[in-house]
């Protein structure tokens, strides 16, 4: 076969560019496996990897197994695109292992052979405890997890203490670590794997992508992993590599009937067991059929996504309070919680048979949760490359799975975007007969405070967020309707003014922790001496030290509360200018300039 052909493994097509002839491997019953075995991988791997995969269960190898472990064994460069959960991960493990054993001499203790950098905490720590099997079979190397959430210093005395042969980390810890100690050396690094490269580079990661590859040889194998290839990542790829293989795995799926190449096979960018629908309904109805779809599906193992941290927090709060939800095990997870509250969320939604998780995109990428059955997306991701990895945490390796994404209806280009992108959906109808829940919600927010100011914050983060959509031409937040939104959430009035000038104006209301409100009554009590405290009397003419002097001689909680309400005034301006674009006094160019957000439309 030539290098440019491609194979089809069950329901895969495998197209290699830039290696030579090679026969790749033939059709396996299971439609995610092909029938090669890892024993029969070319060059082959040695005894104690077998072993290790046998014990895990692995026999057989995905198509991105087969294609990619014997390149990389063969000190070949790779780029790899492939669908989510197709195995990606063992497809760098293996030979990163092999790698490592045809080293002539065991690592000295602070010699670094390998490193693997992946965009989450919670990826690497995945592919920490996934490689830990095989990194036992490799004498005198040690791996060393490098991720935020712990002190840099413990990480930096643990590394001097016990030293480290193989990194696997997130860009900014691992930055931290190499610009801070000198004592790791990196000059007879072997292999470098970057997972979820796209996402390396959309999260801002690009100067630390940069530095830490300034400070490896660049006789290594490098190994670039996605689901998806932007140019990003193709211009990282001409840095990065040399000479790389490209290797494309795309998942086959029957065209939808009554188009006219309805018998074709069409290339997706999904798992081939994955169902995607789409419901378009109302914002204002999107609370009562999300309670729908989670009553049906109550004995199955749910992720809800949502667009911001505020949004799982308030979802979190209020979701458990309804009777109808009562004995389901629900969990928040967010990037804006604690490690460890991650680290225990994250874990206790692994253990369940059945239960939901709600998060943003944290939990979007890379993450083998088993047997999750079913993919919310109660707001569409920002950034539409995004969709794939979210659909992709369900129908891992040849399972079914399903996803359900809302969609109001002036959204619904979304849909025909998506099928451009080879992500088709198929309309699913919005149940009729549903009670409406949101005067459950909104009683909620009258008895506890709590659940009313989350409720606020988590709209106007929506909001924020909606706005600064990459696909802006479609989820237009000019035409975003306000009223159905806040009803939606459950507000006990419309916004017309910034959130925390309506949670001033609703003092009455009570959080029902006794602790929480007493702290909440202490710091409204020292906003208002800080705005008290304001100078009467000021010099004309200041100059910007004698500002920065007056500036100093307050004290820390003075500057916080005088900056809350510097923030609260220009929410307040930036409503004042909605109302008028919606009233049509003004245009939306014009209310760009006033916001300065005339890049995002």
């Amino acid at each position: 076969m030539s290098a440019t052909d491609g194979a089809v493994y069950g329901s895969r097509e495998v197209k290699l560019k830039g290696v030579g002839d090679r026969r790749l491997p033939s059709i396996s019953p299971n439609k995610a496996l092909t029938d090669t075995r890892f024993s029969d991988l070319k060059p082959p791997l040695s005894d104690p990897v077998l072993e290790a995969l046998t014990e895990a269960g692995f026999e057989f190898c995905t198509p991105v197994q087969a294609a990619t472990i014997p390149l990389l064994c063969s000190y070949k460069d790779v780029s790899v695109d492939a669908a989510t959960g197709s195995g990606k991960t063992l497809a760098f493990l293996v030979p990163l292992v092999e790698i490592l054993r045809r080293a002539t001499s065991p690592p000295k203790p602070h010699q670094v052979m390998g490193m693997i950098i992946s965009p989450t905490r919670e990826l690497s720590s995945q592919i920490y405890h996934v490689a830990q099997p095989f990194i036992s079979t490799l004498s005198n190397v040690k791996a060393m997890l490098l991720v935020g959430g712990v002190d840099v210093k413990t990480d930096m005395k643990k590394i001097e203490e016990e030293g480290a042969n193989l990194l696997i980390g997130t860009p900014g810890r691992l930055y931290d670590i190499m610009e801070r100690m000198d004592v790791l050396d990196f000059r007879n690094l072997e292999i470098l794997i970057l997972d979820e490269a796209d996402r390396l580079l959309d999260m801002g990661f690009q100067k630390q992508i940069s530095y830490i590859i300034s400070r490896l040889p660049k006789l290594r194998r490098t190994g670039l992993f996605s689901a998806t290839q932007t140019e990003a990542v193709e211009e990282l790829s001409k840095a990065g590599l040399r000479n790389p293989v490209r290797v494309e795995v795309r998942a086959e799926a029957k065209s939808q009937p009554g188009s006219a190449s309805s018998q074709t096979l069409a290339s997706s960018k999904t798992p081939s067991g994955l169902h995607l629908e789409y419901l378009e309904c109302e914002e204002d109805k999107k609370p009562s059929q999300l309670i729908d779809l989670l009553i049906k599906n109550s004995s199955k193992k749910t992720i809800i996504y949502f667009m911001t941290c505020a949004c799982v927090d308030y979802w979190g709060v209020v979701l458990p309070r309804l009777a109808v939800l009562k004995g389901l095990s629900l969990i928040p997870l967010h990037g804006k919680m604690k490690q460890t509250a991650r680290e225990k969320a994250l874990a206790s939604f692994t253990s369940l048979s059945s239960g939901i998780l709600l998060c943003t995109d944290v939990a979007a990428r890379g993450l083998d949760i088993p047997g999750v059955d079913c993919i919310i997306q109660y707001d569409p991701p920002q950034d539409p490359n995004v969709f794939i990895h979210r659909v992709g945490r369900t129908a891992r390796l040849g399972k079914q799975g399903s996803s359900i994404v809302f969609l109001s209806p002036k959204e619904e280009a979304y849909v025909e975007f998506l099928r451009i992108r080879r992500v088709p959906l198929q309309e699913k109808n919005c149940t009729d007969d549903v009670s409406d829940v949101v005067p459950q919600i909104r009683s909620a927010a009258k008895k506890d405070r709590d659940v009313m100011e989350k409720g606020l914050r988590a709209f106007v983060s929506y909001i924020r967020a909606y706005k600064e959509h990459q696909c802006s031409y479609i989820f237009r937040w000019k035409e975003l309707e306000i009223g159905k939104l806040a009803m939606g959430y459950g507000l006990l009035q419309l916004p017309s003014m910034p959130e925390p000038a309506i949670i001033a104006k609703n003092n009455h209301f009570s959080i029902r922790d006794k602790y929480r409100e007493k702290q909440r009554k202490k710091n409204l009590q020292a906003k208002k001496e800080a705005q008290q405290q304001e100078p009467k009397f000021q010099k004309p003419n200041k100059t910007p030290k004698d500002a920065t002097t007056v500036m100093r001689k307050k004290t820390a909680k003075q500057r916080r509360a005088s900056q809350a309400v510097e923030d609260d005034d220009e929410l307040a301006r930036d409503y004042r200018l909605l109302k008028k674009l919606k009233k049509g006094n003004i245009d939306e160019s014009e209310f760009a300039k006033l916001t300065g957000t005339e890049e995002l439309l």
